[in-house]
């Protein structure tokens, strides 16, 4: 499935070598997330899948990318302190 394509960067984040290696990882995870946005919309926006199903999906996609957005705030901010 399209939600798939974000895992294997958060897996990567896990075994990163420096708080910049792990930006790059999410920052790669939040791209995967957008995008997986993007033809959830389309599908749905084209009557191609059962809406209802797939709004809960929609829904659940956004808010991971919420959670991709602070993670890379707070990682970003922390950098910038080290620096």
């Amino acid at each position: 499935m399209l939600i798939d394509m974000m895992r294997p960067p958060c897996r990567e984040a896990q075994s990163s070598q420096s708080d910049k290696d792990f930006l790059s990882k999410l920052e790669i995870a939040l791209k995967e997330e957008r995008e997986t946005e993007y033809w959830l919309e389309i599908l749905i926006e084209a009557e191609l899948v059962d809406k209802t199903k797939f709004e809960s999906l929609l829904q659940e996609t956004r808010e991971l990318g919420k959670i991709l957005v602070a993670s890379t705030r707070k990682i970003k901010d922390k950098i910038n302190r080290l620096n």
